[in-house]
């Protein structure tokens, strides 16, 4: 095991890997209720919806495959699940559109053509072509990304009456919730700058716990709680549904929705797809320390095949494609180093095929914590960045604010490397961006139009 996965080498152990995996596992067990809710929501064109049971199935199966798959081929501690971005994407813009194994069709070709681009190398030249100071400010951006989003579900922040946001519910915090996030939290501190082991996990099995006693000891209403209210389920075992498998017409949506509208949507997908999962590889190979001297990430070109081939098997299995999950900064604070953490985190989620009822157990509130103390260890990044040349200082700034208030590690990445390359052109040194880096800014300029170009085009 320690020359399979190189453990020595990089200065860890079984036990940091399976601590490391297991918390992995619980930072994103959301996903299992969260991505049948958003697919089985919506209509497709036919009005059909989706069975929320299969997807519950489909997302652990595709979960399970695709993290374990990460961990053997790629060596790395990145679990993968459907992606939150694309099955938007996949529910709101593709669906209403064409029927859902047409819109999963379109996952399929999104995947295929992402593994075309790892194969070829083309992917790897893109993600080399990123300057290095932007690599850490994607990892810092990362970084704010998920602390606001660890906020935001534990209702901590929440929207304001006249504000973007604000705390809780108008300025202030109310509900036992709320509560068992905020002792969750300093919990999580205390025992973490203590480096107390497994610190992460200790505190969210702690803060789960006292949800529980607060719900069965108070009047809290479910919707307080958000997604999952802490509750033990009526069984505990249930038996997977299949029934999704395999559901895919891969080419009738360009029929049913038109070739024009259907090649947009599937542009939006690999976009999406593309520079979320590179904006992810980097910020956690960053903070695994897993990048090199030269910025370069070892075995970058298996990471970035498999992430494609997840993809690919989250349309074959009608969960939406699979991606990189930030979350995965959970296991690594928590020691993870290499794929060990994934097989631990890839055969938890295995077992949610079997116990599907019990992820009804943890809420947010419980896991959240550990999203923010993660973001506040991968801030750290911005010391590495030159804050004294304002060339680098705006394009980083622009990356790493721009995730947290757009919600999309994609635009991130987009606004810096637009702002860098024309940051360079001014400064009449737009050769050194290299090529690459401008067809990206180009590539970008069209993603943030994107409706203008449909306008143009005339998709409607």
């Amino acid at each position: 095991m320690d020359r399979f996965f190189d453990l020595t080498g990089r200065g860890t152990t079984v036990a940091r890997e399976v601590r490391g995996g297991v918390t992995t596992f619980v930072a994103m067990a959301y996903i299992v209720l969260l991505n049948p809710i958003i697919l089985g929501g919506a209509r497709d064109i036919t009005g059909a919806r989706l069975s929320v049971p299969q997807l519950t199935t489909m997302t652990a199966l595709s979960a399970a495959i695709a993290t374990i798959a990460m961990g053997l081929i790629g060596n790395v501690p990145m679990a993968l699940a459907a992606g939150l971005g694309v099955n938007a994407v996949v529910a709101f813009q593709a669906a209403p559109r064409m029927t859902w194994p047409q819109a999963m069709g379109l996952v399929v070709l999104d995947g295929a053509i992402i593994i075309i681009l790892a194969v070829t190398g083309l992917r790897e030249m893109i993600m080399n072509a990123i300057p290095l100071f932007l690599k850490h400010a994607i990892s810092v951006g990362i970084g704010c990304f998920i602390a606001f989003i660890g906020f935001v579900d534990a209702g901590f922040v929440g929207p304001g009456d006249g504000t973007p946001v604000t705390l809780g519910i108008g300025g202030h915090l109310r509900g036992w919730p709320v509560l068992v996030f905020c002792l969750g939290l300093l919990l999580m501190i205390v025992l973490y700058v203590r480096r107390i082991p497994g610190a992460l996990l200790i505190s969210i099995a702690a803060a789960t716990v006292l949800a529980l006693i607060l719900q069965h000891t108070t009047r809290i209403p479910d919707k307080t709680w958000g997604t999952v209210v802490p509750d033990w389920p009526h069984r505990v075992f249930a038996w997977p549904d299949f029934g999704l498998f395999g559901q895919i017409d891969v080419f009738g949506g360009f029929g049913r929705a038109g070739f024009v509208t259907a090649l947009v949507v599937l542009f939006t997908l690999v976009l999406s797809g593309f520079f979320d999962a590179m904006g992810t590889i980097l910020g956690l190979s960053d903070e695994a320390g897993m990048v090199g001297q030269d910025g370069r990430v070892p075995g970058l070109g298996r990471i970035l095949a498999v992430d494609g081939a997840s993809a690919l098997l989250g349309g074959v299995t009608s969960s939406s494609a699979n991606t990189v999950f930030v979350e995965s900064a959970a296991g690594i604070g928590e020691g993870a180093r290499t794929g060990l953490a994934n097989i631990v985190t890839g055969l938890l989620f295995t077992a949610t095929l079997f116990v599907t009822p019990l992820a009804s157990t943890v809420p947010a509130q419980a896991a959240t914590p550990a999203l923010v103390v993660v973001g506040a260890l991968m801030m750290t990044q911005v010391a590495r960045i030159d804050w004294s040349d304002l060339a680098l200082t705006i394009p980083a700034f622009v990356t790493i604010v721009l995730m947290p208030f757009t919600y999309s590690i994609t635009t991130g990445v987009g606004a810096g490397v637009i702002v860098h390359t024309v940051v360079m052109a001014g400064r009449g040194r737009a050769k050194e961006a290299g090529w690459l880096l401008w067809i990206i800014s180009a590539i970008f300029v069209v993603y943030f139009g994107l409706t203008i170009v449909e306008q143009v085009l005339g998709v409607k």
